[in-house]
């Protein structure tokens, strides 16, 4: 399944998200630039908060792997892909290169979000958290959501995206309480693959229109 744009796609999973959750107290949260064009759709449709999780991905060196990801609270997370062995491995051989990284990621999300903040977690309480991805390849990023919202209390968390892996979409099951996900490939081609238009705004005009929207919620 191939999609115009990622405004398209959200427009397709926004219609599958409004009947059930039109009415109910939700936040969506997109989980990267791309995302958010695809949650924008979402969040409009359920007239609720849309909101950005700024995540920075740490791959292991020379393999094209993700290890983990760093999110705006500084707390890292490994790709729940590994193993608790390959954890340690991995953790052992690179560990001076992941400290390095951890640093430098945390760094680059602190200038980006500068003296604000984008989420507020009072916006997430007790709602239904909608996690937002305009592709999963692997669920590293699924896996910093998981932790950043486990001191919160919500309702129930749906996670959707356009398109997934299959592996990812057997992890996902695992973690949500509902799925939302148009296509699942078993050869994933990387998310800009199922998307004609890749056109996605400079990153700090995301944050801007971001935390505009959250000011407005306030």
């Amino acid at each position: 399944m191939y999609f115009e744009s990622r405004t398209q796609a959200g427009q397709i999973l926004a219609q599958q998200l409004l009947e059930k959750y039109r009415y109910e107290n939700c936040a969506v949260v997109a989980l990267s630039d791309g995302a958010v064009l695809v949650g924008e759709q979402v969040a409009t449709a359920l007239h609720c908060v849309l909101t950005l999780l700024l995540i920075e991905d740490i791959e292991v060196p020379g393999e094209g792997m993700s290890f983990g990801g760093v999110s705006q609270t500084g707390n890292f997370t490994y790709n729940g892909m590994f193993t608790a062995g390959e954890v340690e491995e991995y953790a052992s051989e690179f560990h001076g290169y992941l400290e390095e990284q951890k640093r430098e990621k945390f760094q680059k999300i602190n200038r980006l979000l500068g003296d604000g903040g984008i989420i507020d977690k009072d916006l997430l309480r007790d709602h239904t958290v909608i996690l937002v991805a305009d592709g999963i390849d692997n669920g590293a990023s699924i896996d910093v959501a998981l932790e950043f919202l486990k001191p919160i209390r919500i309702q129930r968390l749906v996670i959707a995206t356009p398109v997934a892996t299959v592996q990812a979409v057997d992890k996902l099951h695992i973690v949500a309480d509902e799925l939302h996900i148009l296509d699942v490939k078993e050869n994933f081609m990387g998310t800009d693959h199922y998307y004609t238009d890749n056109t996605i705004p400079a990153h700090e005009d995301t944050i801007a229109k971001i935390n505009q929207i959250v000011l407005n919620w306030r």
